[in-house]
C-alpha cells in the first residue's frame, strides 16, 4: 500500500491549504494546529493533556491557546472542507443533516442542559452539535457543526457570557439551525444533489416547504403516524349552510387523511419490492421497499404537495421505516432507496469522528473552544475519507482505523527516554500543582466572602 510509507507526506499535502487559515496579522497558532491534529491521530485520549504528554514538540499553553483563545478563521476552514468535498465527492454526493450529543458534567459548558442523547438512548446532561456530512460511494465527512443551545440558555446572559457565547446570539431551533447550514454551505458553493435528514427534521412541515421553495431535492424520514392522502385533497373554504353561526374561513381537506403506518399496512405482498441498496461487512444489505405517489397538506397551505412516500422494512422484520422525498415524479424506486441509503453513512461518519478522531473526547466549556475542536475534527476525518477514496481500486477494505493506525506508527513522539519521561511527569505534576492552588485560592476568597456577610 502506497500510503504506509507516504503517510506523513500525504497529511502535509492535505493540511496545506489549512495553514492560511491560522495565521493574523500579530500571531500564528499553525503549528498548534497541526500538532492538535497530530494528537487526534496520535493519543488514545485526544484531551490536551494527553496531548501534549504524548505528541512531539506539543506544548499545553500553546494547545490551549490554540483552542480556547485565538480567533484563527473558523470560516476559512470550512471553506477549503467544501473545496475538499467539491474535489473528491462531487456533485451526485448527498448532504445528510444529523445531530449529535456529548454527554457531559456540570452546568458551565456552553449549551449544556438535560437533553436526550442518542449513544446513551436516554435524557442526560449533555452538549447537542447540529451537522453537516457529504456521502458518496460508502464513504462520509462532515463540513460543517454548530453547538445548539437550548432556549433556556438566553434567560441568563451572565451564564452565556461566562461560556463565551457571542454576544446578540438569540435562540435557534434545530430545523432553522439545518435550514441556515444548508444555505450557507450551498451559498460558499458546495456541490450536492440532494439533502437527506432523519424524522427529527422530518416531520417540520414549514423546513421541507422551504427547501422545496428554494429548488432543492430532499429526502426525510418522517414518523410512524405521519398524515397523508392518496389524491388529492383540494382545500377549500366549505360553504356556508345556515345563516347562523359564524361564515366559514379556515380550509379543509375534501376527503379524509389516513397515516402511513395504516397505508403500508394494506399493501399486498406483490407491491413490496426487494432490493440490495449496500455492501455491509457480511455481505449485501438487502430490504423491501414500497413507493407510493401521496399528497401532504398541512392544512395552512392553498394547495397540497404532491411528495414521493418510500417504505422501507428489513427481510425477516415487521418494522416500518417511512421516508418523503420531492425527486421529480418519475424518480424509480431504486433511486429513492439509494437516497436513503446516506443515513447510514453519517452514522459511520460519527462513529469515525469519534473513534478515530477523538469528536467526543474534548475537556473544553467555550463555545469558541468547542467550534475550534469540532473543525480541527472535520479537518482530520476529510482526511481518512481522501485517503480512503484514494486507495478505493487497490484497498477497498481500508478503514480509518487501518490509517489511524498507520499514522500512530508514522507520527514521531514525544517520550523516547527516560528523561522525556521525567520531564513528561514533572510537567504533569506542575500543572496539577497549578490548579490545586488555584482552587484553594477560589475556595479561601469564598469563605472570606462568607465570612464577612455574616453567612
Amino acid at each position: 500500500m502506497l500510503f504506509r510509507s507516504s503517510a506523513l507526506a500525504h497529511f502535509d499535502a492535505h493540511f496545506a491549504p489549512y495553514q492560511a487559515c491560522f495565521q493574523s496579522r500579530t500571531r500564528s497558532v499553525e503549528d498548534a494546529a497541526r500538532l492538535y491534529l497530530h494528537g487526534l491521530f496520535q493519543c488514545h485520549r485526544r484531551n490536551m493533556e494527553k496531548m501534549a504528554e504524548a505528541v512531539s514538540g506539543s506544548h499545553y499553553q500553546r494547545l490551549h491557546h490554540m483552542l480556547s483563545e485565538s480567533t484563527w478563521n473558523r470560516s476559512g476552514v470550512r471553506q477549503q472542507l467544501i473545496a475538499d468535498a467539491n474535489n473528491h465527492f462531487g456533485y451526485a454526493s448527498a448532504l445528510v443533516i444529523d445531530e449529535s450529543a456529548f454527554a457531559k458534567k456540570g452546568e458551565m459548558s456552553a449549551g449544556v442542559a438535560r437533553q436526550w442523547n442518542g449513544r446513551l438512548g436516554k435524557t442526560d446532561n449533555s452538549q447537542v452539535g447540529v451537522f453537516a456530512a457529504v456521502v458518496r460511494d460508502r464513504v462520509a465527512a462532515l463540513v460543517e457543526g454548530e453547538l445548539y443551545i437550548p432556549e433556556e440558555w438566553f434567560s441568563d446572559p451572565a451564564r452565556c457570557r461566562e461560556a463565551g457565547i457571542p454576544e446578540g446570539s438569540e435562540f435557534c431551533t434545530k430545523g432553522e439551525m439545518a435550514l441556515n447550514m444548508i444555505h450557507r454551505l450551498r451559498r460558499e458553493g458546495l456541490r450536492f444533489s440532494h439533502v437527506v435528514f432523519d424524522a427529527g427534521y422530518g416531520h417540520l412541515p414549514w423546513l421541507l416547504r422551504a427547501l422545496e421553495g428554494e429548488g432543492e431535492t430532499f429526502l426525510a424520514e418522517i414518523h410512524a403516524d405521519q398524515a397523508i392522502y392518496l389524491s388529492d385533497p383540494a382545500p377549500a373554504v366549505p360553504a356556508r349552510q345556515s345563516t347562523r353561526g359564524k361564515t366559514p374561513c379556515r380550509l379543509q381537506a375534501q376527503i379524509a387523511p389516513l397515516t402511513v403506518t395504516a397505508w403500508a399496512m394494506t399493501q399486498p405482498a406483490s407491491r413490496w419490492c426487494r432490493l440490495s441498496v449496500r455492501e455491509g461487512e457480511k455481505g449485501e444489505v438487502v430490504a423491501d421497499y414500497l413507493k407510493q405517489r401521496v399528497w401532504l397538506w398541512d392544512g395552512v397551505e392553498q394547495q397540497a404537495r404532491c411528495w414521493h412516500l418510500l417504505v422501507r422494512r428489513e427481510i425477516g422484520g415487521t418494522k416500518l421505516k417511512f421516508c418523503l422525498a420531492n425527486a421529480k415524479p418519475e424518480a424509480s424506486l431504486r433511486r429513492l432507496a439509494e437516497m436513503q441509503v446516506a443515513r447510514h453513512f453519517v452514522e459511520r461518519a460519527f462513529e469515525d469522528a469519534k473513534g478515530a478522531c477523538g469528536m467526543a473526547d474534548y475537556q473544553v466549556r467555550g463555545w469558541q473552544a468547542w467550534h475550534h475542536h469540532m473543525a480541527l475534527v472535520m479537518v482530520a476525518l476529510m482526511f481518512l475519507a481522501k485517503e480512503r477514496l484514494a486507495n478505493r481500486d487497490t484497498a477497498d477494505l481500508l478503514s480509518c482505523n487501518d490509517l489511524l493506525e498507520i499514522m500512530r506508527h508514522k507520527l514521531p513522539t514525544k517520550i523516547k527516554t527516560d528523561a522525556d519521561l521525567v520531564a513528561s511527569i514533572q510537567d504533569r505534576h506542575r500543572r496539577r500543582q497549578v490548579a490545586k492552588n488555584f482552587a484553594y485560592k477560589k475556595q479561601a476568597f469564598i469563605l472570606s466572602a462568607s465570612n464577612r456577610n455574616g453567612i
